[in-house]
């Protein structure tokens, strides 16, 4: 819930959150606003990020190797294991035994691409271990710690 500066508090993810339609420049604005008239709805954050709970969980991001992607270290991963890991779409993966969050690709290799030009794509060999523990569906970041 927005405090009375407006700042919304994370830790009161399930208090609602009234939002209402403002024109932000050319793109649509939602904001907190409790005192306008146009109270369209009111948005749970754990609705809005988790659709399937019992196969939902929660990662940290660390390191940069997503950042083209919107994914920087701390944020928090929202990551359903139960949506089926697709080409490209980004996954929580266990490679020889270290997590990892990168892009998947199926075609025309299997290979784990990191959104940073930095990092070389990881091809899973003959030898290596892959494993793919979910997709990440939303992330969470704070601006202000």
């Amino acid at each position: 819930m927005a405090d009375k500066y407006g700042n919304f508090n994370g830790a009161d993810a399930g208090a609602p959150a009234f939002l209402a339609a403002a024109a932000g420049g050319a793109d649509f604005l939602w904001f907190p606003s409790p005192a306008r008239d146009y109270v369209e709805q009111g948005i749970d954050l754990n609705d809005y990020c988790i659709r399937h709970p019992a196969a939902t969980y929660l990662v940290q991001a660390a390191g940069d190797s997503m950042i083209n992607a919107g994914i920087y270290p701390g944020d928090l991963l929202v990551v359903d294991r139960s949506l089926e890991a697709s080409h490209g779409r980004i996954v929580i993966a266990c490679v020889n035994g270290e997590m990892t969050c990168k892009r998947l690709e199926l075609h025309p290799e299997v290979r784990l691409v990191a959104e940073n030009s930095h990092y070389a794509p990881l091809v899973p060999g003959e030898g290596t271990s892959l494993e793919i523990f979910g997709v990440v569906t939303s992330v969470v970041r704070r601006l202000v710690p």
